[in-house]
């Protein structure tokens, strides 16, 4: 630390002499460039902006630090949760304007940086719905010519939205929380994105530049459009002071490293909610008997899974499943639910059960709401434009309601009285949707609210294990893990689009503790079909299956359980962890994932989502592995084994996977 303060003094002489802020430490250099009126950021020579400002709105005026009449800088060292390093900030004031704060923090060895800037109003307040701490009018160029490319990633899973790989190609494009900017071949990238989500949803806008390089890039809290199933204008914050979110920035040798790390940047500003046990094995009921399910079928499919399955191989590395009821539990009398959970505890299993927290279903407004009988439906609704807000058949309602804590306490007073200790919660977008008001007068932003409602979840039912269904991907902190993508059952386009989102959204076991593949059914559909829908579970995380194995169930659908679900090889391999895209380039999903464990034994997974046969090659230097070694590759599914060096030649059937362990021969 005395080094680091030495050279800042150092740096600050340099300053005042020469009249411009500027900070080099470690990899990067951040300076005042007056030409450009922005900062200049460079990393290890790589210049990764020669003009970056901040702006905001103002009522509808957009104002940049580019207006302002004077600025003063200052550099001083700082030691953070993210490490030592050093804080350059930059305090930009005019009569006419509110004095803005630029901070640029810079850790040495890392391979980003975070920028962010506050507005202060002084006596009087300031209020935005638009604060975006990185405008690049001209992005430099970046990458090498070849495949690049610009991820697009959803704000959350609803409507079977996917994520997208795109050629720059494009004239306009906008990511959510966070946007990559990379090459496919030598996998060089730029990683942009907020790590901080308690008042902003933060949107990444980019433009066309040419093919081997984006245009402009804005990077800006108070995105509000139809992908964040908004039907207004994001709120506004407004104080004495206000703040922009947190954004990260940084540029790596890998892209997907650069994704991980801005995980990891992201738990630490708001730490991964821990479950003490290992990854949830289990079945849900939306799989296959939805509201077809009853109190005695849920007994039934309790006893197969005892019967068959726990005793071969079907149980996670604590030796449980979790049963689970999902939508239709409701049906059940009280004593029924705690007759299923004492039922699912002697046969050695977890009871879980489903919820939706933020949701009226039945839409009636004149409706007395149970559980907080002092209140209608309509007193609780997120209106916007003074209309009921639907979603998926159902109306947003506000967290922020004490009508909705109360129905908190009733159903969480529920769930423990019957023992319940795992619950699946639903449609949780509708309750970050932007309305013209809420209940609780400090909430200004939708993602405010929805912050306010899963603390209070977290207050109730924060004993139980939380796994998120359709929801934003942040604020990710509230449970222990998160359905990747929409609802998928059994066909090859299932465990594509399920894949779809492990391609490019893999890192999120960075921000949850485990990533949720969804139900994996294996009723009518091939038995390719089927290893590669368990195959996509066993790489993803959750590993919960869905077909009915109560007694009227098919005697094929539970003969294929006993075959797909009973391979001791490939359920070893579902240890939680999500496994990382191989390549980048794919048209709608990657069909390439590894893994490498830090033993050095690697698991390799491909996937052929056609009708046809597939033939291919893959280099092992590609999968992250030495060429000149010789491997011993087993694929776990059939058993066979096979020496492999420099390359993988693999024959893999329409709508069928193969899973490789490879260890060193």
């Amino acid at each position: 630390m005395k080094l680091i303060n030495l050279n800042l003094l150092l740096l600050l002489a340099l300053l005042v002499s020469c009249g411009g802020p500027s900070v080099s430490s470690g990899k990067w250099t951040v300076s005042y460039d007056q030409a450009q009126k922005g900062h200049r950021i460079e990393k290890e020579n790589q210049l990764l902006s020669d003009g970056v400002y901040a702006s905001y709105k103002l009522g509808d005026r957009l104002v940049t630090t580019r207006d302002y009449k004077s600025s003063r800088s200052k550099a001083t060292a700082i030691s953070d949760a993210f490490g030592e390093g050093s804080l350059l900030q930059v305090t930009y004031t005019d009569s006419n304007l509110p004095t803005l704060v630029q901070s640029f923090y810079i850790y040495p060895e890392k391979d980003y940086l975070l920028t962010e800037f506050t507005l202060q109003g002084g006596d009087t307040d300031v209020e935005s719905n638009y604060m975006a701490p990185v405008n690049v009018d001209r992005m430099p160029a970046l990458l090498a010519e070849g495949d690049n490319r610009a991820l697009f990633q959803p704000f959350d899973n609803d409507c079977w939205i996917r994520y997208q790989s795109h050629p720059l190609t494009f004239d306009k494009l906008r990511s959510y929380e966070v946007a990559t900017v990379f090459n496919n071949n030598d996998r060089k990238g730029l990683v942009i994105g907020s790590v901080e989500h308690s008042d902003w949803k933060t949107g990444i806008d980019m433009t066309q530049g040419d093919r081997n390089n984006i245009g402009s890039l804005v990077c800006f809290g108070g995105v509000a459009d139809t992908l964040t199933r908004d039907s207004k204008a994001h709120g506004a914050l407004k104080g004495k002071e206000v703040k922009s979110p947190k954004v990260f920035v940084g540029f790596f040798n890998d892209w997907r490293a650069g994704l991980e790390e801005y995980g990891k940047a992201n738990a630490v500003v708001a730490p991964v909610k821990k479950w003490p046990g290992a990854v949830t094995f289990g079945w849900n009921s939306w799989g296959a008997l939805q509201f077809n399910l009853t109190y005695q079928k849920a007994l039934e499919v309790s006893d197969f899974f005892k019967n068959n399955l726990q005793n071969n191989h079907f149980v996670n590395a604590d030796g449980n499943v979790t049963i689970g009821l999902d939508s239709g539990w409701n049906s059940f009398k009280d004593e029924e639910l705690k007759d299923f959970v004492d039922h699912c505890a002697a046969n050695g299993q977890i009871a879980g059960v489903y919820w939706t927290p933020f949701t009226d279903w039945g839409k009636h407004p004149e409706r007395t709401i149970d559980g907080a009988p002092d209140y209608k439906y309509k007193d609780v609704y997120l209106y916007a434009n003074g209309q009921p807000q639907e979603l998926d058949g159902a109306y947003a309602i506000d967290p922020t309601h004490p009508a909705i804590e109360e129905m908190m306490k009733k159903t969480s007073d529920l769930f423990h009285r019957c023992g319940f200790k795992y619950v699946k919660m639903d449609f949780m977008t509708h309750g970050a949707m932007e309305a013209d008001k809420w209940y609780n007068p400090e909430i200004r932003t939708g993602i405010q609210a929805y912050n306010y409602g899963m603390q209070l979840l977290n207050k109730y039912f924060g004993d139980m294990y939380i796994n998120l269904s359709i929801s934003p991907v942040f604020p990710a902190h509230y449970a222990n893990s998160r359905r990747i993508a929409c609802d998928a059952w059994n066909k090859i386009k299932d465990t594509e689009y399920t894949l779809n989102a492990l391609s490019y959204g893999w890192w999120q076991d960075e921000v949850y503790q485990y990533n949720d593949a969804d139900h994996l059914v294996l009723r009518e559909a091939t038995e390719g079909e089927n290893r590669a829908r368990m195959t996509s579970g066993a790489i993803t995380g959750l590993y919960i299956v869905g077909d009915d194995f109560s007694k009227g169930g098919k005697q094929i659908d539970k003969d294929r359980a006993m075959k797909f679900m009973t391979n001791q090889r490939v359920n070893a391999v579902a240890k939680g962890i999500s496994f990382t895209p191989v390549e980048g380039n794919g048209e709608r999903s990657e069909n390439q994932f590894i893994h490498h464990d830090a033993d050095g034994t690697s698991y390799f997974a491909i996937f052929n989502y056609s009708e046809e046969e597939m033939n291919t090659t893959i280099s092992l230097e590609r999968l992250g592995l030495e060429p000149t070694v010789t491997y011993k590759a087993k694929e776990l599914w059939s058993g066979y084994e096979q020496p492999v060096k420099e390359i993988i030649t693999v024959t893999i059937p329409a709508k069928d996977a193969l899973l490789y362990k490879i260890e060193n021969n």
